[in-house]
This record gives C-alpha cells, sequence and structure tokens, in this order.
C-alpha cells in the first residue's frame, strides 16, 4: 500500500505542477482596452518568472497637430519618446494559485504618468478583472481578450 501512495504521489505532483502552470499561462494573450475613448490592443507575455503587458496597437497614433503620440507623462524621462503603441503598461506580476489571480506588481496609467498597485484576475473565461489601487483609492477595468 505504500508503494502505491508512493508512486501515485509522484504522477500526481508533476501534473500538479503543470496544471497550476498552465492556469498561470492563462493570462498569455491579446486583449482590447478602451479607456477614455481610446480603443487599444495589449498583449500579455511571459518574461522571466512572471508575465508583463504592453500596448502593442493604439487606435488614434496622433496628436491632433499630427505628431506621433508618446509616453510624455512617463516620471522616467529617458521613457518619454516611447511610442504609445509601445508602452509596457504592467510589468511583473506573478500567479497567486491560492487566490486565483495576478499581482505583486503595478501598473502604469500613461494618461496620469502614474504608476499603482495592481491585481489581475478573470471575471469571465473571455474578460479579464485589471484592478489598480494606490492606498484605498482603486480603479478597476475590463479587458477584452481577443
Amino acid at each position: 500500500m505504500k508503494k502505491f501512495l508512493f508512486t501515485l504521489a509522484c504522477v500526481i505532483m508533476p501534473i500538479a505542477s503543470t496544471w497550476a502552470q498552465q492556469k498561470a499561462d492563462d493570462i498569455i494573450g491579446t486583449y482590447k482596452v478602451v479607456q477614455k475613448g481610446d480603443n487599444s490592443k495589449v498583449e500579455f507575455r511571459k518574461k522571466g518568472k512572471g508575465y508583463c503587458a504592453q500596448v502593442v496597437w493604439l487606435e488614434n497614433m496622433k496628436n491632433k497637430d499630427g505628431s506621433l503620440r508618446r509616453d510624455v507623462k512617463n516620471p522616467d524621462k529617458s521613457k518619454r519618446n516611447t511610442p504609445s503603441d509601445q508602452i509596457v503598461l504592467i510589468e511583473n506580476i506573478t500567479f497567486d494559485e491560492a487566490k486565483g489571480e495576478w499581482g505583486n506588481g503595478q501598473i502604469y496609467d500613461p494618461t496620469r504618468g502614474k504608476f499603482f498597485k495592481v491585481r489581475v484576475s478573470f471575471k469571465d473565461a473571455k474578460t479579464l478583472k485589471v484592478r489598480g489601487s494606490w492606498g484605498p483609492i482603486s480603479e478597476t477595468v475590463y479587458w477584452d481578450k481577443l
């Protein structure tokens, strides 16, 4: 009986580990984002031991004067020349299997030039719930998986 339980444990452990990784990787993909009337697409991808999200398309890439929209409000002056369709919004979030959400990172709001704590989870199979917070103040937005 002990041998059977040991063999069973040896089989189940790798499967459980693989399942948890697959669950964490569910976030990978492209999402449609509508923020303050601007349509964009954001791509989540694996980066190191975590995940990051970057703008990959923006419906309106030009300012009213015809110039290319850039990340002019970024507090890091070296990033202010980044085109708006290349801005990294979320970096290094990790999956918490017990909570079923990604966190331990920050989200960048290029319209304000500010960083906020972030938690990300699925509302349903195609809708990502992105919750940014600063102290007791928080805002939740929903991104649709394409």
